[in-house]
């Protein structure tokens, strides 16, 4: 109770600190708004969405097949007396002179479940891409999580730098008075202006690093500038489950790569049962109808015909038999790389879990470990003050002090990062 009451007052004293130090203009910003936007803007997911689009229109062609085909004609011929067509085909018809307009009608009966199996695997590979619409939204919010958090832990940096610069000035000064009236050494002052300079040093890169983690922030929030923001606080999530089973489970039911490589196996199925179907009959009902307004004697003014034709494939030089056992290929390729998703996402979940759970610890550790270098910062200051040891002894209670504050920020935003990881490995991301 004691570190967690320690952790939400350095929580509260950071967030009130990074206000006061932000520009006025910064935007305000918080994590749920940073994921909204990331969805809104993001052009990974608009591509995505668009791709999805593209695959539901390929159910329409598929379904096509099941409607009646009709198609206008408008003729007109004229031949010499006795003509025919003597070369090209075993027929020979005769060319009469007429001009004519007219419609024809094909419709399919049956082909023995080839089309019924492409319009299913259609609509498969459909639901596929919309599995990957949301993978690339799992994968956008999991980049925003992160660049937030990165972001808070460059603030909380930042400000330890300052306090480090604020504090060894202070001391530099003191030492830099007490040197001048001959009470310490020239020595103890030029260890103060060491610590002071790498104290500027560290300053110097946290401004920078916040800075970049800020620009890292608006390129995923899909910015095309950077932009300086006002980042708000998130609790600090609870432990992991202590049982893995149950987040395997769901990572396998639930992770949209895994839903739609499963679709795409089932796709790739039913393609393979759409080829097999080749070698059946097709039966399909033709029919004509038109017009002649001119035509030679002989010939009626109207004209209509309607029929069943059956096709019967018989030999094409083994093209449907190379088309199924391709389709087969392709659908077994498809299953394992279904098998080597599952296994790879039933390792990335036992790392995120273990990383989640590592620093859940960690935060705690930290937490004791501010306490002590504080703790030890205040007695080498008191000893140092009352002549009772050196300044090496003061200075290095200084940098484990520096160390430690920067530790806790990191401790603090990472676990909250890898909180983030694992919730996206589950397929809780969403």
């Amino acid at each position: 109770m004691r570190i967690a009451a320690f952790t939400l007052i350095i929580g509260v004293t950071w967030t009130s600190m990074a206000a006061a130090q932000s520009p006025a203009s910064a935007v305000v910003l918080t994590l749920q708004e940073a994921e909204r936007r990331s969805l809104d803007l993001n052009p990974q997911i608009r591509a995505g969405q668009a791709a999805a689009l593209a695959a539901s229109e390929t159910i329409r062609q598929a379904r096509s097949a099941y409607f009646p085909t009709t198609f206008g004609s408008l003729t007109g011929a004229g031949a010499q007396d006795g003509t025919r067509i003597a070369a090209g085909g075993l027929n020979n018809p005769t060319i009469l002179d007429r001009f004519a307009a007219g419609v024809a009608v094909s419709q399919l009966i049956t082909d023995f479940g080839r089309t019924s199996n492409l319009v299913q695997g259609s609509t498969l590979v459909a639901d596929s891409r919309e599995k990957d619409v949301d993978a690339r939204r799992a994968d956008v919010l999991l980049q925003v999580d992160r660049a937030y958090f990165n972001a808070l832990r460059a603030e909380a940096v930042l400000h330890v730098a300052r306090q480090t610069v604020e504090a060894r000035q202070l001391v530099a000064d003191q030492i830099k008075a007490l040197a001048t009236s001959g009470l310490k050494s020239g020595l103890d002052l030029s260890f103060a202006n060491v610590n002071l300079s790498e104290a500027r040093l560290l300053l110097v890169q946290a401004e920078n690093d916040l800075h970049a983690s800020h620009a890292s922030l608006s390129a995923v929030l899909g910015l095309d500038h950077a932009e300086t923001y006002r980042l708000s606080e998130e609790p600090l999530p609870g432990p992991p489950s202590d049982d893995i089973s149950p987040l395997l489970s769901r990572a396998l039911r639930d992770r949209p790569d895994v839903v739609a490589q499963r679709l795409s196996v089932d796709a790739s199925r039913r393609f393979a049962d759409a080829e097999r179907a080749l070698w059946m009959p097709a039966i399909s009902l033709v029919g004509a109808a038109g017009f002649t307004p001119y035509h030679q004697i002989g010939l009626n003014d109207r004209y209509s015909a309607a029929g069943v034709n059956l096709t019967v494939p018989v030999a094409n030089g083994n093209l449907f038999s190379a088309r199924h056992a391709e389709a087969l290929f392709r659908a077994q390729s498809q299953d394992y790389v279904l098998r080597d998703l599952q296994n790879r996402v039933s390792r990335d979940v036992t790392v995120a879990w273990l990383d989640a759970r590592a620093g859940y610890q960690r935060v705690d550790l930290a937490n004791e470990l501010v306490m002590q270098a504080t703790s030890a910062l205040d007695l080498a200051e008191t000893r140092y003050n009352l002549g009772l040891s050196s300044i090496v002894e003061l200075t290095q209670a200084q940098l484990n002090k520096t160390r430690a504050d920067i530790e806790q920020a990191s401790a603090r935003y990472e676990y909250q990062a890898r909180t983030a990881a694992l919730r996206y490995q589950i397929g809780d991301l969403k």
